[in-house]
């Protein structure tokens, strides 16, 4: 999410108030301190113009077959 933010040219606090969240809310997903949802990663992903479909079959292509 963070080189996906930064290839936006966006930083922490610019993509927040893309969002209408604090800063503090990018940061804590970013640092893994929150998780998200699949609809707020859907409105992060299209708020850094990421396409939701590239980005899980990035995340399906290095996830591993078992936990």
């Amino acid at each position: 999410m963070v080189k996906l933010r930064r290839a936006a040219g966006l930083s922490q606090a610019n993509l927040a108030e893309k969002l209408g969240k604090p800063a503090s809310y990018v940061a804590k997903y970013e640092l893994g301190e929150r998780r998200l949802d699949a609809v707020e990663l859907c409105i992060i992903l299209k708020a850094i113009s990421s396409e939701p479909e590239m980005f899980f079959g990035m995340l399906l292509s290095v996830t591993p077959s078992k936990l």
